[in-house]
Protein backbone atom coordinates (compact mmCIF):
# COMPACT_ATOMS: atom_id res chain seq x y z
CA UNK A 1 0.00 0.00 0.00
CA UNK A 2 2.51 2.08 0.65
CA UNK A 3 4.72 1.36 -2.66
CA UNK A 4 1.29 2.40 -4.04
CA UNK A 5 1.01 5.39 -2.69
CA UNK A 6 4.50 6.61 -2.97
CA UNK A 7 4.33 6.20 -6.61
CA UNK A 8 0.81 7.71 -6.98
CA UNK A 9 2.46 10.96 -5.08
CA UNK A 10 5.55 10.76 -7.85
CA UNK A 11 3.13 10.47 -10.41
CA UNK A 12 1.60 13.64 -9.35
CA UNK A 13 4.76 15.70 -9.08
CA UNK A 14 5.72 14.77 -12.42
CA UNK A 15 2.37 15.82 -14.14
CA UNK A 16 2.15 18.64 -11.76
CA UNK A 17 5.92 20.00 -13.04
CA UNK A 18 5.43 18.93 -16.52
CA UNK A 19 2.02 20.81 -16.18
CA UNK A 20 3.72 24.10 -15.65
CA UNK A 21 6.25 23.40 -18.07
CA UNK A 22 3.65 23.57 -20.74
CA UNK A 23 1.70 26.36 -19.07
CA UNK A 24 4.65 28.64 -19.14
CA UNK A 25 5.37 27.65 -22.88
CA UNK A 26 2.75 27.04 -23.91
CA UNK A 27 0.81 30.22 -22.75
CA UNK A 28 3.07 32.69 -24.30
CA UNK A 29 1.89 36.10 -22.96
CA UNK A 30 3.05 38.28 -25.84
CA UNK A 31 2.61 41.79 -24.76
CA UNK A 32 2.59 44.95 -27.32
CA UNK A 33 2.32 48.40 -26.81
CA UNK A 34 2.21 51.78 -28.89
CA UNK A 35 3.14 54.94 -27.79
CA UNK A 36 2.68 58.49 -29.96
CA UNK A 37 6.00 60.45 -29.89
CA UNK A 38 3.09 62.93 -28.70
CA UNK A 39 1.39 61.07 -26.40
CA UNK A 40 2.15 62.93 -23.12
CA UNK A 41 1.03 66.12 -25.18
CA UNK A 42 -2.53 64.33 -25.92
CA UNK A 43 -2.65 62.74 -22.33
CA UNK A 44 -2.15 66.25 -20.46
CA UNK A 45 -4.80 67.68 -22.59
CA UNK A 46 -7.74 65.40 -21.68
CA UNK A 47 -9.92 65.56 -19.21
CA UNK A 48 -13.09 63.53 -19.65
CA UNK A 49 -12.74 60.32 -21.64
CA UNK A 50 -15.51 57.13 -22.57
CA UNK A 51 -15.06 53.53 -23.10
CA UNK A 52 -16.91 51.84 -25.69
CA UNK A 53 -18.64 48.81 -25.67
CA UNK A 54 -15.83 46.32 -26.85
CA UNK A 55 -16.23 44.47 -29.73
CA UNK A 56 -15.95 41.23 -28.42
CA UNK A 57 -15.70 37.73 -30.46
CA UNK A 58 -16.05 33.93 -29.07
CA UNK A 59 -14.24 31.52 -31.33
CA UNK A 60 -13.41 27.33 -30.71
CA UNK A 61 -11.16 25.45 -31.58
CA UNK A 62 -12.92 22.71 -32.12
CA UNK A 63 -16.87 24.07 -32.91
CA UNK A 64 -19.58 21.84 -30.36
CA UNK A 65 -21.66 19.84 -31.89
CA UNK A 66 -24.71 22.23 -30.82
CA UNK A 67 -23.15 25.34 -31.95
CA UNK A 68 -25.76 28.06 -33.03
CA UNK A 69 -24.50 31.16 -34.89
CA UNK A 70 -27.00 33.42 -33.73
CA UNK A 71 -26.94 32.40 -29.83
CA UNK A 72 -22.88 33.31 -30.71
CA UNK A 73 -23.33 36.40 -31.82
CA UNK A 74 -26.13 37.40 -28.78
CA UNK A 75 -22.59 35.91 -26.62
CA UNK A 76 -20.51 38.04 -27.67
CA UNK A 77 -22.41 41.29 -27.77
CA UNK A 78 -23.11 40.77 -24.41
CA UNK A 79 -19.55 39.44 -23.44
CA UNK A 80 -18.56 43.05 -25.27
CA UNK A 81 -21.29 44.87 -23.25
CA UNK A 82 -19.86 43.10 -19.82
CA UNK A 83 -15.84 43.78 -20.15
CA UNK A 84 -16.58 47.58 -20.66
CA UNK A 85 -19.29 47.99 -17.70
CA UNK A 86 -16.36 45.62 -16.03
CA UNK A 87 -13.73 48.11 -17.31
CA UNK A 88 -15.57 51.22 -16.50
CA UNK A 89 -15.89 49.83 -12.52
CA UNK A 90 -12.28 48.97 -12.42
CA UNK A 91 -11.14 52.55 -13.34
CA UNK A 92 -14.03 54.30 -11.27
CA UNK A 93 -12.91 52.27 -7.88
CA UNK A 94 -9.47 53.55 -8.86
CA UNK A 95 -10.38 56.64 -10.09
CA UNK A 96 -7.62 58.51 -7.43
CA UNK A 97 -5.09 56.66 -9.25
CA UNK A 98 -5.90 58.79 -12.58
CA UNK A 99 -5.83 62.17 -13.99
CA UNK A 100 -9.04 61.71 -16.22
CA UNK A 101 -12.53 61.59 -15.15
CA UNK A 102 -14.22 58.40 -17.07
CA UNK A 103 -17.96 58.89 -18.42
CA UNK A 104 -20.49 56.60 -17.03
CA UNK A 105 -21.28 53.11 -19.49
CA UNK A 106 -24.97 53.90 -19.45
CA UNK A 107 -24.60 57.67 -20.93
CA UNK A 108 -22.12 56.53 -23.26
CA UNK A 109 -24.34 53.57 -24.70
CA UNK A 110 -27.64 56.17 -24.45
CA UNK A 111 -25.51 58.39 -26.76
CA UNK A 112 -24.50 56.06 -29.08
CA UNK A 113 -27.97 54.42 -29.35
CA UNK A 114 -29.74 57.66 -29.79
CA UNK A 115 -27.45 58.20 -32.95
CA UNK A 116 -27.66 54.85 -33.59
CA UNK A 117 -24.44 53.79 -33.74
CA UNK A 118 -24.39 50.91 -30.81
CA UNK A 119 -23.85 48.83 -33.78
CA UNK A 120 -21.71 50.44 -36.29
CA UNK A 121 -18.90 51.64 -34.44
CA UNK A 122 -16.40 50.29 -36.93
CA UNK A 123 -18.45 52.32 -39.32
CA UNK A 124 -17.57 55.98 -37.29
CA UNK A 125 -14.11 57.82 -37.31
CA UNK A 126 -13.03 58.46 -33.21
CA UNK A 127 -13.30 62.06 -33.99
CA UNK A 128 -17.12 61.64 -34.73
CA UNK A 129 -17.69 59.84 -31.96
CA UNK A 130 -15.66 61.54 -29.10
CA UNK A 131 -18.08 64.06 -30.91
CA UNK A 132 -20.80 62.65 -30.21
CA UNK A 133 -19.94 61.52 -26.82
CA UNK A 134 -18.74 64.79 -25.83
CA UNK A 135 -15.32 63.55 -24.20
CA UNK A 136 -11.53 64.23 -25.11
CA UNK A 137 -10.75 60.91 -25.76
CA UNK A 138 -12.10 57.31 -26.38
CA UNK A 139 -11.12 53.89 -24.99
CA UNK A 140 -11.44 51.46 -27.79
CA UNK A 141 -11.21 47.99 -26.88
CA UNK A 142 -11.50 44.43 -28.50
CA UNK A 143 -11.22 41.25 -27.11
CA UNK A 144 -10.77 37.75 -28.67
CA UNK A 145 -11.91 34.84 -26.64
CA UNK A 146 -11.73 31.20 -28.55
CA UNK A 147 -12.49 28.04 -26.40
CA UNK A 148 -9.43 25.43 -26.12
CA UNK A 149 -10.96 22.88 -24.18
CA UNK A 150 -14.17 21.54 -22.69
CA UNK A 151 -14.78 23.15 -18.61
CA UNK A 152 -15.30 19.29 -17.91
CA UNK A 153 -12.45 18.24 -18.91
CA UNK A 154 -10.64 21.26 -17.53
CA UNK A 155 -11.91 20.64 -13.70
CA UNK A 156 -10.72 17.02 -13.78
CA UNK A 157 -7.18 18.13 -14.89
CA UNK A 158 -7.14 20.31 -11.91
CA UNK A 159 -8.70 17.64 -9.50
CA UNK A 160 -6.21 15.30 -10.24
CA UNK A 161 -3.20 17.38 -10.17
CA UNK A 162 -4.44 19.34 -7.12
CA UNK A 163 -4.35 23.33 -8.27
CA UNK A 164 -5.40 25.40 -10.82
CA UNK A 165 -5.03 24.61 -14.19
CA UNK A 166 -7.75 24.47 -15.71
CA UNK A 167 -7.22 26.79 -18.53
CA UNK A 168 -10.12 26.03 -21.32
CA UNK A 169 -9.39 29.29 -23.23
CA UNK A 170 -7.05 31.93 -24.86
CA UNK A 171 -7.75 36.09 -24.34
CA UNK A 172 -6.32 38.47 -26.76
CA UNK A 173 -6.82 41.95 -25.42
CA UNK A 174 -6.58 45.28 -27.84
CA UNK A 175 -7.07 48.47 -26.16
CA UNK A 176 -6.14 51.51 -27.94
CA UNK A 177 -6.91 55.37 -27.03
CA UNK A 178 -7.66 58.32 -29.62
CA UNK A 179 -7.96 61.50 -29.24
CA UNK A 180 -11.15 63.21 -30.05
CA UNK A 181 -9.79 66.21 -32.35
CA UNK A 182 -8.54 64.41 -35.04
CA UNK A 183 -8.84 60.48 -34.04
CA UNK A 184 -4.93 60.44 -33.60
CA UNK A 185 -3.98 57.20 -31.95
CA UNK A 186 -2.14 58.10 -28.95
CA UNK A 187 -1.51 54.78 -27.58
CA UNK A 188 -2.22 51.14 -28.24
CA UNK A 189 -1.95 47.68 -25.25
CA UNK A 190 -2.49 44.10 -26.91
CA UNK A 191 -1.72 41.41 -24.36
CA UNK A 192 -2.69 37.21 -24.87
CA UNK A 193 -3.68 35.23 -22.04
CA UNK A 194 -4.80 32.11 -20.94
CA UNK A 195 -8.43 32.07 -19.01
CA UNK A 196 -9.36 30.07 -16.38
CA UNK A 197 -12.55 27.64 -16.25
CA UNK A 198 -14.31 29.63 -13.76
CA UNK A 199 -13.50 32.78 -15.66
CA UNK A 200 -16.29 35.12 -15.37
CA UNK A 201 -16.35 38.84 -17.47
CA UNK A 202 -15.49 40.71 -14.58
CA UNK A 203 -12.33 38.52 -13.27
CA UNK A 204 -11.41 38.59 -17.08
CA UNK A 205 -10.95 42.40 -16.75
CA UNK A 206 -9.62 42.43 -13.24
CA UNK A 207 -6.55 40.04 -14.48
CA UNK A 208 -6.22 42.45 -17.52
CA UNK A 209 -6.43 45.83 -16.14
CA UNK A 210 -3.62 44.55 -13.42
CA UNK A 211 -1.80 43.55 -16.74
CA UNK A 212 -2.00 46.84 -18.35
CA UNK A 213 -0.85 48.17 -15.16
CA UNK A 214 1.67 51.17 -14.76
CA UNK A 215 1.55 51.15 -18.74
CA UNK A 216 -1.62 52.71 -18.46
CA UNK A 217 -0.81 56.34 -19.67
CA UNK A 218 -3.73 57.73 -17.70
CA UNK A 219 -2.09 56.65 -14.69
CA UNK A 220 -0.70 59.89 -12.03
Amino acid sequence: MKVKSLNETNFKTILSVVLLFILFFGYSQDKQIFESPKMQEFISAHKTVAILPFKATISYKKLPKDFDVTANKADEVKLGSQMQSGMYTYLLRKSSDYIVQVQEVDKTNALLIKNGLIDKLDESSSEDLAKILGVDAIIKCSYAYEKTKSEGAAIALTLLVGFGTGKVASGALTMQINDAKEGTLVWRFYKQMAEDVMSSPAAMMERMMRKVGRNFPYLK
